[in-house]
């Protein structure tokens, strides 16, 4: 399993699940940040925006729904919208990541085809993790496949989709919170960076090495998708898109004692928020999915949502 770190790019406006306090500021929780995506004077953020977590009061264990999907597989809009219907019930406990990945990371179902699919949906860490768990951790064996927080049931942590209800609700009900997570995000429009500082607070002693991934996800887009009767649909919504972790890991960072802050860990990103697929720019568009899994066993134990605006 990757245990791998790197900062990468972002975007403005404030937004977050904490408190501001003015002139707060923890020095161990300080990595090697882009500070020139702030647009001013490095020490007026450190002295006025960088954020400090109040007790989280959070109860909830959160679900994150990978979906394994592509462009030309033609099965795959039907587990698309099972994922969204598990979402909008549950909208403050269900996220979803629409990976555009195979098992060899990318296969016929995710490769661009002019002039009917000329949309690149993938990325190389999506592809990295597909390659991954194509040969590793049981694989899966194609698309559409998904992972309800990575749970290894009847063996597998892949699932075909017509599992997905049934492990989500009942994850939903043991509602089994070991980790919890809170987050805020800064972002300035001039320059496209963002500053993601997160709360890591292990509420099990017996858990073993912890990892932290942000996953970029991209809402929506009109594109093209092939349907369960193999006609070409040109005006398909694609929903929830992963674009790529924010550090340019695929399995993230492991949390460490050198990321403690008292009892808490606190990990700090800088990012740029990207273009859309469609070369437009709407960070409206844009928001991040941070999770915390195990190492040894890749469950996911809490997940939450950021929003950049």
């Amino acid at each position: 399993m990757k245990k791998i770190f790197i900062l990468l790019v972002g975007f403005a406006m404030i937004f977050g699940s904490c408190d501001h306090v003015d002139n707060i500021y923890t020095p161990q929780s300080s990595i090697d940040l882009d500070t020139t995506l702030y647009p001013g004077l490095w020490s007026d953020y450190v002295a006025n925006e960088w954020p400090t977590f109040t007790p989280n009061t959070n109860t909830n264990r959160n679900i994150l729904i990978e979906d394994y999907t592509g462009h030309k597989c033609v099965y795959c809009p039907a587990a698309a919208a099972l994922a969204e219907f598990l979402h909008e019930a549950n909208p403050s406990r269900v996220f979803v990541a629409s990976l555009h990945a195979g098992p060899g990371g990318i296969g016929d179902f995710q490769t661009v085809t002019l002039p009917d699919y000329p949309v690149d949906f993938t990325n190389p860490q999506g592809v990295e993790i597909g390659t991954y768990f194509g040969t590793n951790d049981g694989g899966f064996p194609g698309n559409p496949r998904g992972t309800i927080n990575r749970l290894n049931s009847g063996g597998v942590i892949f699932q075909n989709p017509n599992a997905w209800s049934n492990i989500t609700n009942t994850m939903l009900s043991n509602n089994d919170l070991k980790v919890n997570i809170q987050s805020h995000l800064n972002f300035y429009p001039s320059t496209k960076g963002a500053f993601l500082h997160t709360e890591v607070e292990k509420l099990d002693a017996g858990l073993g090495d912890l990892g932290i991934v942000v996953y970029m996800i991209e809402d929506s887009l009109v594109g093209d998708q092939k349907m369960s009767d193999n006609s070409h649909n040109s005006s398909y919504v694609h929903r929830e898109i992963h674009r790529g972790c924010v550090d340019g890991n695929a399995f993230g960072r492991t949390l460490t004692p050198s990321m403690l802050v008292g009892n808490k860990y606190q990990v700090n990103y800088s990012f740029v928020v990207p273009n859309q697929l469609d070369g437009n720019f709407n960070a409206e568009n844009m928001h991040v999915l941070i999770y915390v899994y195990d190492k040894t066993t890749w469950e996911i134990y809490q997940v939450i949502k950021q929003s950049i605006l």
